[in-house]
């Protein structure tokens, strides 16, 4: 099954983040129960966090190499608004 891609993605508070679809549709997902995996746990730091960008081609968000969020696990996971 094919994906919604991300086409905007916003950090709205501390754990939280807003997403925009390219279907338009719109949802929120809370990186809370990632953090615990070593791999998430620098974006407990705010600013960190903050830095949030699409992955060309909307296949993920990241904020580094090493770090990233599906499409699938966002649009899976993610809250509809």
């Amino acid at each position: 099954m094919n994906y919604p891609k991300i086409h905007d993605a916003k950090a709205i508070n501390h754990h939280v983040l807003a997403i925009e679809f390219n279907n338009g549709e719109k949802k929120r997902y809370d990186i809370t129960p990632l953090l615990k995996n070593e791999m998430f746990l620098p974006l407990q730091n705010p600013d960190f966090f903050k830095n949030v960008q699409v992955e060309k081609g909307g296949y993920a968000v990241y904020w580094n190499e090493e770090i990233d969020i599906s499409e699938y696990e966002l649009w899976i996971h993610g809250e509809s608004q």
